[in-house]
């Protein structure tokens, strides 16, 4: 068995300490060892330029942006942290996500969509994300009293950064909150969890989506940030004065249940 070197043993003992996963561990070493085979040298003897012609060979052979940030942590970790060179890290640069294209869903796509989600509560919740252009966690979160009708908007008390807002409230969508109200009569939390006096869980909201669109029979992977970031202009259908269009909306599924 070869003998491990000093250098090789102190990366270990530096990442155990810093309690990386074995994974980690390994996928560091072997970076590492790369680069050094690569040059035939003495990873402690190769500097920044060095690292550069890496990262350089690599893109040239298209490995992937994870693959290129992958060896980018482990040799900011070994010159940052085993070295002890801090000024080295920073100026090793990550390679960038691929910009990728949105999801699009046309009006028809987001109806049977929505449609297709057969808890009422969660129909509900994604449609008020849709159409108020909500994060999973701000809608999650939404309390009876945020909906202002006289104002026509929605509080959102923890917003990204923690921070306070208002959303616009729409009439049709002020028409379906009404009319989840009559049927459900929320006390604290619009949405409640498995008690009252808990939100419901970001996670229901996420199975919720990909059952629907299983059901819907999309090919698209929609999720709360899809519906949000959707580039459609939040068209929600009107409804008749008298409710019925609504009831049939809230109620068109086959469970047609409240969970």
């Amino acid at each position: 068995m070869a003998t491990m070197s000093p250098l090789r043993r102190r990366m270990i003992e530096d990442m155990t300490i810093r309690n990386l996963s074995p994974a980690t561990q390994q996928s560091y070493i072997h970076a590492v060892a790369k680069f050094s085979r690569y040059f035939g040298r003495s990873p402690d003897r190769l500097g920044l330029e060095d690292v550069r012609a890496t990262q350089v060979h690599l893109a040239s052979k298209g490995v992937a942006w994870g693959s290129l940030n992958q060896v980018v942590c482990a040799l900011r970790f070994f010159y940052g942290v085993t070295l002890d060179q801090a000024t080295i890290p920073e100026r090793i640069a990550y390679a960038r996500e691929p910009r990728k294209l949105p999801t699009v869903l046309s009006a028809g796509e987001v109806v049977r969509f929505l449609e297709s989600v057969s808890s009422l509560k969660a129909r509900v919740a994604l449609t008020t994300a849709y159409a108020a252009g909500l994060r999973v966690s701000e809608v999650a979160a939404l309390k009876v009293r945020d909906i202002d009708s006289g104002r026509m908007v929605m509080r959102i008390e923890h917003g990204k950064a923690g921070k306070e807002r208002y959303v616009m409230l729409s009439a049709p969508l002020l028409g379906i909150l009404r009319s989840y109200w009559r049927l459900t009569r929320p006390s604290l939390y619009l949405f409640p969890g498995r008690t009252s006096d808990k939100p419901i869980e970001p996670t229901v909201l996420h199975a919720a989506c990909r059952s629907a669109a299983a059901a819907a029979g999309l090919d698209k992977r929609v999720s709360v940030h899809v519906l949000r970031h959707n580039s459609e202009c939040r068209i929600i259908p009107s409804w008749g004065p008298d409710g019925t269009e609504i009831q049939g909306f809230l109620w068109s599924s086959p469970a047609g249940g409240s969970g």
